[in-house]
């Protein structure tokens, strides 16, 4: 990110990927129950009572989870954790961690970037993440959606991470483990452009104006409002890849006909259903992970620089 005082010794790119990854597994520890809820919330409405069976209705971001700890105990909230750490490091390493030298590469090396640049660098690297990180993403929203004896005869959809990979690959196909790929390759450039560029614009106008000076409540502010915009602009392909990434096979042809669906049979609210918990899980997830990003590039610059200081 923009912020390194020219007499700082810059970050390297490897402190960049790996830094970006560990953050980002940090922030998900924090923030995955609202993450969680906001799939229960964008997937209600898709699925109809059967057999006279009640359906669990989730109201607000933490009536929901308060309903989940109820009817399926504390550890449903952390449903897909393992999927979203591995999706965190083969992710946001890239979408966040290339972000810089994307930038840099689009700016032919000069350190004037212009917005059309930064969008560019946002929307290669989003295309990127979803690239390798896909699978994991699939995973990671079939057990945030799956409810504890909500499948016939109250067995579990997916025993556990691995065997959800072996049985969406078995069932559905290599393919099946890449559904999706289209709105989340939508969805992730529209996030990493409204995330990240938001992020480098605002830290730059505090910079430059002189209202803070580049420590955390720099970091603080500018990921707060990174995080609001984002899930103003992120949430209706949000919403769309979420449902389409858990439908059953031939649920959906594909994710267009998805959002027709939702829109033909519960209007146009629908696209932005869960948002609250969208808004306070990206907002407080950003600032854990710019925040811890932030200080872990710092203080690897400061033990790099301490280990070339001769003694």
């Amino acid at each position: 990110m923009v912020g390194v005082k020219h007499c700082d010794l810059a970050p390297t790119a490897a402190v960049k990927f790996f830094g970006a990854g560990i953050a980002a597994c940090v922030a998900d520890l924090i923030t995955f129950p609202l993450d969680t809820a906001k799939v229960r919330l964008q997937i209600q409405g898709e699925y109809k009572s059967s057999e006279g069976k009640k359906v669990i209705r989730y109201r607000g971001v933490f009536g929901t989870i308060n309903t989940m700890v109820k009817t399926e105990g504390p550890r449903s909230l952390y449903n897909g954790l393992v999927a979203g750490l591995q999706r965190q490091m083969s992710f946001a390493s890239v979408r966040i961690g290339l972000y810089d030298s994307m930038k840099q590469f689009y700016t032919r090396g000069t350190d004037n970037a212009g917005i059309g640049s930064r969008l560019m660098a946002g929307c290669t690297t989003g295309a990127m993440a979803v690239a390798f990180a896909q699978p994991t993403d699939v995973v990671k929203v079939r057990f945030q959606a799956q409810v504890r004896g909500a499948d016939k005869k109250g067995v579990k959809r997916y025993n556990g991470t691995m065997d959800a990979y072996r049985t969406i690959a078995r069932t559905e196909g290599i393919r099946g483990l890449w559904k999706g790929c289209g709105p989340n390759i939508t969805r992730n450039a529209i996030v990493n452009c409204s995330e990240l560029v938001t992020y480098d614009i605002i830290k730059d106008l505090i910079l430059n104006y002189n209202i803070m000076s580049d420590n955390l409540p720099c970091h603080f502010a500018a990921a707060f409002n990174a995080g609001f915009i984002t899930t103003i602009v992120a949430s209706p392909v949000d919403v769309v890849k979420t449902r389409f990434m858990n439908s059953s096979a031939g649920q959906y042809s594909n994710a267009v006909n998805c959002a027709i669906i939702m829109m033909k049979n519960e209007g146009p609210l629908a696209f932005y259903k869960g948002f609250m918990p969208s808004f306070l899980r990206l907002g407080s997830w950003n600032i854990v992970m710019f925040v811890t990003y932030e200080q872990i590039k710092r203080q690897a610059m400061k033990a790099q620089q301490s280990w070339e200081t001769p003694i």
